[in-house]
């Protein structure tokens, strides 16, 4: 499966534009764009958005290649709401497969008929 790096890197060297001016060009520094290539590093949400529009790509094209889990968003839930921490735990205790979850949230998304 491809990384969200080597995707980024894939794009921008079929667009033919070198690592320092595509980092010049979403205001970064081509070290830092290296590093998110290589998976070191992941982009902010806007910086992703601007990655993005360079690359003349969907950011949601994007988004599905980032793997990260929200970890630090995660704790944040589950320190405000205990419920939170228990479900959590019950996805992981159950193994809930990521592709059911997403089925879920996805139908749970739909707008309602009245």
């Amino acid at each position: 499966m491809e990384t969200l790096g080597t995707f980024i890197r894939r794009k921008r060297e079929a667009k033919d534009i070198s690592l320092r001016e595509f980092a010049r060009r979403i205001g970064v520094s081509a070290a830092f764009v290296s590093d998110i290539e290589l998976g070191r590093r992941y982009p902010s949400e806007d910086l992703l958005a601007k990655i993005a529009d360079e690359l003349e790509v969907e950011i949601e094209e994007l988004r599905k290649l980032d793997t990260r889990a929200p970890v630090e968003d995660i704790k944040k839930m589950a320190e405000a709401d205990p419920a939170f921490g228990l479900a959590f735990r019950t996805l992981v205790d159950r193994k809930v497969k990521a592709e059911d979850l997403l089925d879920w949230a996805r139908h749970q998304a739909k707008p309602r008929k009245s």
